[in-house]
Parts: structure tokens; C-alpha cells; sequence
């Protein structure tokens, strides 16, 4: 029997060899039943066990996993929403809280929402992976900065401005959570902490524009940096140029949507009265234009810096606002969700007085202009001040998301707020 197998198998190979190939029936066995499995199909919204969601692996990155967890992390039901006031047909929501110390905003076009700080030293990116309006993830783009408060982005880079330096963090959504390290962009702002800290925002020339508060409550310092709005070529690292003079502090400004022209807020001197001086918007009509400070406070000479001054020769306001009230952020409304009687107006951030009698601010505020260029000043939300006179809240930006709503940051509570409209 060997010898056969070894004769048919000589045989075969002899046949292969040649080119002919021989059909073999295949032995007769027991049958089995084979299964077809289909491709692995991830079915969308499926339930899925823990093990099967990534975790974020970051100290600077909270660890989440369920979104609904992720964003209680971000609620705080003791916050008294309710107590805000606002005019029939809008309403006020939490995108986030817990954000210590929450100043300037800017939103990227991937939907990352960037927040300064001052006293916390931080920059924030808030994103909202579900889009379903709240924040779900926090992360600390950077920390130990000094008074990190202006933030502004250009390009896909984030400009972040401290106290006498301007930054850049480049690609930032790419390294936001893997602790970036910035760019000095500028570092020959002045070092003082008095009115140091800075609203920063790109202009429609492509420039980044920088203000630099007066060192003082009530001084003229040599240094003509001081009380200034600069312009600041980010791509080249130039000298900053003066565009706007004789401004006390302004943390705050924007452009008109038509004109193109520089509006922005300035906040009063203190201790020359509860009601005086006001508050300020100012509108930027010839470059370089001096505003008045130190020797004039709105249209009135300064006791001491304005013997023998005629305010008339600087820029008056274009609207006064309150006394002390510490108007900071400002935008012109450019959505559509508001009614068209909102378009192009000017909400306002309050931020609140700090030694005045009653206090006054602690709101939103609208200013209105009309053909004329007249203006009228009005309060839009209020109720940041409980009735037994406890502050709970002191709005700092305003920033309009493309939905048209409004974005209103809090640096008391915390807080972002959302402004909407429903008719």
C-alpha cells in the first residue's frame, strides 16, 4: 500500500509538471455549518460600555466621559440665574461656570471659545463637543501668566496679552491641550500693574490694537505710551504706534460695522465725587486724536492738570455713561437674531463701581445711535446686585456668536451667560 501512494503521487507531480492538472474529489466528512459575520458597523448613538470610550489622559484636561457628567462639572444650580432681568422676549442661559476669574473672550472658528484671566493667571479653552449650547470640556491652555486678561486670534494663532508682553500661541487648536509654548511677540509695554492689564483685538487693517492705561487714578507721566490705544504689526514685531491719546483706561473697544471707525470704553477718574466723572464711549474719528485725560474729565477742566484748558479741543464723548461704573467690553450687533431694530447697536459690559455711594453698574447695557449720530444710554440686563445689596456678578466682555446670540462673561460668579432672542 505505501508503494501505491508513492506511485500516485510520483504520478501527480509528473502531470503538474506538464501543465495538467487533475480534479481531486474532496473526502466525504461530516457537514458544517459555517456562518457568514458581517463587517464591524459602529451604529451611531449606540450605548457602549465605559471600557470602550477614550479617556483624556491630561492634567490640564479634565478626564470625562459621559457629556452630561462633563457638563454638570460646568452648572451651578445655586447661581441666581433667575434674579436677571431682561426686555420681553430674550433670555439667559449658563454655557459655564466654575471659570475662575472669566474675562475677555474669542471664539475660533472651530467653535473653542478662549477666556483671559487677570488675577488667576490663565488662559481657558472651553469647548462644546456635543453642541448642544454648554460647555463639556475645560482645558488650561496656559498658566503662571501675568494678568493674562486680552486674547485674540488670528489665523488659527492665539494672541494673548499680559501686562507688558504680547504672546502667540500658533496652531492653536492643534496644541491647546498639550501645554503650547508662546511666542513673544512684543515685550515693551510698560511693567505697571495699575490699569496694566489689556483688551487686545485685531482691527479690520489685519493689525492687532493694544491699550495702555494710565499708571495712576489721576497723573501725567512723561512715558506718552501711557493712556494710549497702539497698533501693533504682529508679523514683523515693530514698534507700536499711537492711534488714540488721552485715554485714562479703556478695556474695551470695537469697530463700527459701516464706518470701519474705532469705538471704545473709558473709565472714569475716582474720588472727585459719586457722580463725577461719567464713564465714557468715545469714537475714533482722526488717528491720533487726543481724548482729554488728565486735564479734562467728559467736557469739565481737571482742578489741577486743566488751569486755563478748553475741553472743546479734545474729543468730547459720544455718549456718557454711568459715574464709576466701570463700563469694560463692547461690541456693535452684528447678528441676526436680535430684531433689526438691534443691528449695529452697542452692548456694554458694566463691570460695577468698587468705592461708589449707592454702587452703580453690575449690568448689560445698550447704547443706541441713530442717522443723526445721536445717542441714548440704557440698561439692558440687570440684577448682578441682590436686594440686600450682595454682588453676585460683574459682566467684564460681550463677544456675538454667528447664531447671533450674545455671549456675556462674568469674572465674579465665574461665568459665561448666553443672550438670546425668542419672539
Amino acid at each position: 500500500m505505501p508503494y501505491v501512494l508513492l506511485l500516485f503521487s510520483i504520478l501527480t507531480l509528473g502531470l503538474v509538471g506538464c501543465g495538467f492538472v487533475a480534479e481531486v474529489e474532496p473526502a466525504v466528512g461530516p457537514t458544517v455549518k459555517v456562518e457568514t459575520v458581517p463587517p464591524l458597523v459602529e451604529i451611531e448613538n449606540e450605548a457602549k460600555p465605559e471600557a470602550w470610550l477614550p479617556v483624556i489622559k491630561s492634567e490640564k484636561v479634565l478626564d470625562m466621559i459621559d457629556y452630561a457628567e462633563e457638563e454638570a462639572a460646568f452648572q451651578n444650580a445655586n447661581l441666581p440665574i433667575d434674579l436677571l432681568e431682561l426686555p420681553a422676549g430674550f433670555t439667559i442661559e449658563v454655557v459655564a461656570t466654575n471659570i475662575k476669574n472669566a474675562r475677555s473672550m474669542a471664539l475660533s472658528d472651530m467653535g473653542t471659545l478662549y477666556v483671559g484671566s487677570r488675577a488667576e493667571g490663565k488662559v481657558y479653552a472651553l469647548e462644546d463637543r456635543n453642541q448642544n449650547g454648554k460647555t463639556d470640556r475645560l482645558t488650561i491652555v496656559a498658566e503662571n501668566l501675568n494678568a493674562p486678561n486680552g486674547v485674540a486670534l488670528k489665523q488659527g494663532d492665539l494672541y494673548v496679552a499680559e501686562i507688558d508682553r504680547i504672546l502667540k500661541f500658533t496652531g492653536i487648536e492643534d496644541t491647546k491641550a498639550n501645554s503650547p509654548q508662546p511666542e513673544v511677540v512684543f515685550a515693551g509695554y510698560p511693567t505697571d500693574k495699575a490699569h496694566g492689564w489689556k483688551y487686545i483685538a485685531f482691527g479690520p487693517d489685519g493689525d492687532l490694537y493694544v491699550p495702555v492705561g494710565f499708571p495712576c487714578n489721576l497723573c501725567d507721566p512723561e512715558n506718552s505710551l501711557y493712556g494710549t490705544i497702539t497698533r501693533l504689526e504682529v508679523e514683523n514685531g515693530s514698534n507700536p504706534e499711537v492711534v488714540a491719546a488721552g485715554i485714562r483706561n479703556s478695556v474695551g473697544f470695537d469697530w463700527h460695522p459701516e464706518t470701519g471707525r474705532l469705538w471704545f470704553t473709558e473709565n472714569g477718574a475716582d474720588s472727585l465725587g459719586h457722580n463725577f466723572p461719567a464713564d465714557e464711549l468715545n469714537e475714533l474719528t482722526v488717528e491720533g486724536a487726543h481724548f482729554g485725560f488728565p486735564y479734562c474729565h467728559n467736557d469739565t477742566p481737571d482742578g489741577t492738570f486743566g488751569n486755563g484748558v478748553d475741553c472743546q479741543h479734545y474729543e468730547l464723548p459720544r455718549q456718557t455713561l454711568n459715574p464709576h461704573g466701570a463700563a469694560l467690553g463692547m461690541k456693535f450687533y452684528t447678528g441676526d437674531l436680535f430684531p433689526e431694530s438691534f443691528k449695529n447697536q452697542i452692548f456694554i459690559a458694566e463691570h460695577g463701581s468698587w468705592n461708589r455711594t449707592p454702587p452703580i453698574g453690575y449690568q448689560v447695557s445698550l447704547v443706541r445711535l441713530d442717522e443723526t449720530g445721536a445717542t441714548t444710554f440704557e440698561p439692558f440686563v440687570t440684577g448682578w446686585v441682590k436686594s440686600d445689596g450682595t454682588v453676585w456678578g460683574r459682566p467684564v466682555d460681550i463677544l456675538v456668536e454667528p447664531s447671533g446670540a450674545l455671549l456675556i462673561s462674568d469674572d465674579e460668579s465665574g461665568t459665561i451667560y448666553r443672550l438670546k432672542y425668542a419672539s
